[in-house]
């Protein structure tokens, strides 16, 4: 199910159009859940922050992520990515903890960051939701 959702994000997203014409490589349905995190970027993250993620002004504010100094601590783009703000929709429940770490990890060493310390997917998971407890769990 998350991959059917990945794949209708990745077709809805502001920067479809645009991340379609730069990538011979898009992500169909099936590859989805296989997706780094720079097609990620590419296919999602790009349409608002654009290409060489420096960001846009213009109907909104996009900010940059390129050599922004908010991302030297990982949990800042983790719970940017997980929850969205403002207008950057949530895409926590898209993104499989690894693609969260992927993208993560590619913004981070990307666009003039380099930063080194790698994220992990099991450290995105202490950034979802605790499950709230069924019946079953009583």
């Amino acid at each position: 199910m998350k991959t059917i959702i990945l794949a209708i994000a990745l077709l809805v997203s502001p920067g479809f159009a645009l991340a379609q014409k730069t990538d011979a490589d898009f992500i169909d349905a099936k590859e989805a859940s296989h997706a780094t995190g720079q097609q990620i970027f590419t296919h999602i993250c790009q349409g608002c922050h654009m290409a060489d993620a420096k960001g846009a002004v213009g109907a909104g504010h996009y900010p940059a992520l390129a050599s922004n100094p908010k991302l030297a601590s990982a949990a800042y783009p983790v719970v940017m990515v997980m929850n969205g703000r403002g207008a950057m929709p949530a895409f926590g429940p898209l993104l499989t903890d690894a693609q969260v770490a992927d993208v993560v990890n590619y913004v981070r060493s990307h666009f003039g960051n380099a930063y080194s310390d790698t994220l992990k997917p099991d450290d995105v998971k202490a950034f979802r939701p605790a499950a709230a407890p069924t019946d079953e769990d009583n």
